[in-house]
């Protein structure tokens, strides 16, 4: 459904003649190529919708660490360049989870699972990303489910 999206959106920044768009979802189909070819190169099917939404949050994430880095370069037109890249990923992803909808979900999540200490804090991030993908930070929420499951 996700890969459908974005080759629409191609056809459509095609026709639009919009280039910046045009070029970062060709990025973006590239780089979802890439991962299947990887995953079926270890036998695995090729990636769901849920494995989508984390590739496209790695994307964002490199993304944001060349903007700080350019940024502090002082090279404002490639940190430009890589927001509007981050803008138009970010149209694919679900809306992101405020902190307090992470922490009622971290807790609602614990509770499920039975997590009683910090050596079941995997099982908490796996129920997390099943049932959360796209729509959490996982940097954050690892730190969260640390601090709830010790505290």
């Amino acid at each position: 459904m996700l890969r459908d999206d974005i080759n629409t959106a191609v056809r459509e920044a095609m026709k639009a003649k919009d280039e910046r768009k045009l070029s970062t979802l060709r990025m973006v189909n590239s780089t979802i190529k890439n991962a299947d070819i990887e995953a079926r190169g270890q036998g695995k099917p090729p990636l769901s919708d849920g494995d989508l939404l984390g590739l496209l949050q790695k994307m964002i994430k490199q993304r944001q660490e060349s903007v700080a880095l350019y940024d502090q370069g002082g090279r404002a037109e490639l940190a430009e360049q890589e927001r509007a890249e981050i803008a138009v990923i970010q149209a694919y992803l679900p809306q992101q989870m405020s902190e307090d909808e992470m922490k009622a979900a971290i807790a609602a999540t614990i509770t499920e699972t039975g997590a009683a200490g910090i050596k079941d804090m995997g099982k908490v991030i796996g129920a997390l990303k099943a049932k959360y993908a796209g729509q959490m930070d996982f940097g954050k929420a690892s730190g969260m489910v640390k601090a709830a499951l010790t505290g």
